[in-house]
């Protein structure tokens, strides 16, 4: 049986704060990545490493995540729809001197009723442009157009927490976005749902994120036989492809219990949010439950032959590396076990 983690943010994004790895104790963790052998690959995103992953292609240097997901959110709607999707999803923009700061849905919470309303009034006022908006859950929005928008996007986790001056839409297509997604801030910046929301001291949603643009993928080819993840886009892969998809299972000791065969992947990505909002507590701890919960019983699983081929695919900010090994590679004594600090610098 071989494994695939995959670990958005295993490492703290920024490389000068050396000092959160101090008493962090994951020995486990240290031990598997000072045994393996590592790689590096551009691909850096958490939806667009499962893309490739899955022999997605790009459509107009965007990942389609949005017709993926419909597949998994409103089955019916996709396979009757050949259309052009968008997701549109609901965030909270604050501005910081130079800089309009994104935070995703992560940071607030928004009711089914509030979407309704707040998509029911954007409808309103955009229905003469061709396209719709629909809500299929009150933080993940879409938007359904007749034909393809030349624009290239960048992914919702890409741009959180961060300036979207610098990652606005380009493209052929881009003004008209341009002047879209203002016009969407004009109507929500008064919008009675938000004066509801300011007058109970929440975050009031002002604007929406456009990405994973596309139309749904022809043909979807998962290399692994099983993929286990809490998150929906990994979920909206399998079903694509017919893969088995089960939730995370609590620790690497229930997962085992399932007596799992052939290549699996399981993504943990408890760490991803704390990382991408800068909560180095949040880190840390969550850090110390993967050392507890999966690296300790993995490394003895590994150890006792009970999986053939263990990789750590951890994501940064700007690549993601491969970690693999097997038994074998865990008596290699000149393989020094080193700090998770040091590995951390070798981004």
């Amino acid at each position: 049986m071989n494994l695939n983690l995959l670990i958005p943010d295993l490492f703290w994004p920024d490389a000068l704060q050396q000092n959160i790895y101090d008493e962090l104790s994951t020995r486990r963790l240290e031990t598997l990545l000072s045994k393996s052998i590592s790689s590096t690959n551009p691909i850096h995103e958490t939806e667009a490493w499962l893309c490739q992953q899955f022999h997605i292609a790009r459509q107009q240097n965007n990942w389609p995540i949005a017709p993926i997901m419909l597949h998994a959110d409103a089955p019916d709607l996709a396979k009757a729809s050949k259309d052009f999707w968008m997701r549109a999803d609901p965030v909270h923009l604050r501005i910081e001197q130079n800089h309009i700061m994104l935070a995703d849905s992560q940071a607030f919470r928004i009711t089914e009723e509030e979407t309704n309303e707040l998509i029911q009034d954007i409808n309103h006022n955009f229905s003469h442009d061709g396209f719709t908006f629909l809500s299929l859950r009150p933080d993940r929005w879409y938007i359904r157009l007749p034909a393809m928008a030349e624009i290239h996007t960048h992914t919702l986790s890409q741009v959180t927490c961060k300036n979207i001056n610098n990652f606005l839409p380009s493209g052929a297509d881009s003004i008209l976005w341009h002047k879209i997604f203002n016009e969407i801030q004009m109507l929500l910046h008064e919008h009675p749902v938000n004066q509801a929301r300011e007058s109970r001291g929440e975050l009031t949603i002002n604007s929406i994120w456009l990405w994973g643009g596309g139309n749904m993928p022809q043909f979807v080819r998962s290399p692994y036989s099983h993929v286990w993840s809490n998150d929906d886009f990994p979920r909206a892969l399998a079903l694509a492809n017919g893969t088995s998809h089960s939730n995370l299972p609590a620790n690497a000791e229930e997962w085992l219990m399932t007596r799992p065969d052939g290549d699996h992947l399981v993504v943990l990505d408890s760490l991803r949010g704390k990382a991408q909002y800068r909560n180095a507590y949040g880190w840390r701890e969550a850090l110390k439950d993967m050392e507890r919960n999966w690296f300790s019983p993995l490394h003895a699983a590994l150890k006792e032959g009970k999986i053939n081929q263990l990789t750590i695919t951890a994501l940064n900010e700007t690549s993601s590396r491969d970690f693999s090994l097997t038994r074998s590679d865990l008596w290699k004594f000149w393989r020094i076990t080193k700090p998770l600090s040091i590995h951390s610098r070798k981004h």
